[in-house]
């Protein structure tokens, strides 16, 4: 027609809906709705129904079978049935006198074997680390930490629970440590009170400092057990990297005394800090529990003390390793100073 544009008419696309999925004798249990479409997918299989499969192949009877489960006869055909309606064939061949693998069935078995022995691993695994039989333990800590406290604590727990591996991460940063923790890479971790911390926290205790002079320093042949640290404000220190946890503990305590300290130099270690100090570079704060009986005699305790409380904190869930862990820890763990001092 003249000045008139021919529209097509709509053509109407038939997709299937459930009730053509039935009226079409396509099977319902193997169609699923997605969206607005309903499309075919495998029905669920479960372990128990390859259990029922597995021993009626062994027996070649599904009465055996049932006797031997400890079910109905009629329950363990069906669960069968719903088996090889879900994979779209027979896995048995159901003769007179016995029962056989189809070709079908024959191709299914090993891989139904291995399901339900990787199944039986699966939880001999699980039960084996609530035992702590087996299984591996993560813990995270500071750098300032690791030295003093960690070996004594892992001997005992090595001792205790042999078949459970530990895994330590080292951090120089309080804020490190937490976010290790927020993100699950580990499962139990040490350090000073973490700000703002929701879950499980055990007090370890306080951790003492302590000031490592010059094997050949005066202070040291007044034989005084402690020192001022205002009498040593003039000096040139042993101080540790500002990202690293101890530096803000030490700048606080000499602001305390009324100083700000000047670094002779920076180190990320504590052991390497106890060397430094007692090589005459400058006086040192460091745990007490770091420091080895070697540089004893070159070590003072600091007036008033100067310590920080350490605790053990974990995520909500604390499984069993990890409890355990914090028992060990608990009870072993050193953060005094030196004995005899």
């Amino acid at each position: 027609m003249d000045g008139l544009m021919a529209v097509e008419p709509r053509r109407r696309v038939c997709r299937p809906t459930r009730s053509t999925c039935l009226h079409s004798g396509l099977d319902q249990g193997h169609y699923a709705k997605t969206g607005f479409f309903w499309r075919p997918y495998n029905l669920v299989m479960t372990l128990r129904q390859f259990e029922y499969l597995i021993a009626v192949a062994e027996e070649h009877s599904f009465t055996r079978a049932a006797m031997r489960l400890l079910v109905s006869q009629p329950a363990l055909s069906h669960q069968v049935k719903v088996l090889e309606d879900s994979i779209g064939g027979p896995l048995l061949d159901r003769l007179t006198r016995s029962v056989e693998l189809t070709a079908l069935g024959d191709a299914f078995l090993p891989h139904a074997v291995a399901a339900v022995r990787g199944a039986e691993e699966a939880t001999d695994a699980a039960r084996a680390v609530v035992r702590l039989t087996a299984g591996e333990l993560r813990v995270a800590t500071l750098q300032s930490i690791a030295l003093g406290i960690i070996p004594p604590v892992i001997q005992a727990w090595r001792h205790e629970h042999p078949r459970v591996r530990v895994r330590i991460r080292e951090f120089v940063h309080i804020d490190l440590l937490v976010a290790e923790m927020l993100h699950g890479g580990s499962d139990v971790a040490i350090g000073p009170e973490p700000q703002g911390w929701s879950g499980p926290r055990w007090s370890l205790g306080p951790e003492e400092l302590l000031v490592v002079l010059p094997f050949d320093d005066a202070e040291l042949r007044t034989g005084r057990a402690t020192i001022d640290l205002r009498r040593l404000a003039d000096r040139p220190w042993v101080l540790y990297a500002p990202a690293f946890e101890l530096a803000p503990v030490v700048t606080a305590a000499c602001s305390r005394a009324g100083f700000t300290p000047r670094a002779a130099v920076r180190t990320h270690h504590t052991a390497t800090a106890v060397e430094l100090a007692a090589a005459g570079l400058g006086p040192a704060l460091v745990p007490g529990n770091v420091i080895g009986p070697d540089f004893q005699h070159c070590t003072v305790r600091p007036d008033p003390p100067i310590s920080r409380e350490l605790v053990a904190f974990t995520r909500p869930y604390v499984s069993p390793p990890a409890s355990a862990f914090v028992e060990t820890l608990t009870e072993h763990a050193s953060l005094s100073g030196l004995a005899g001092m």
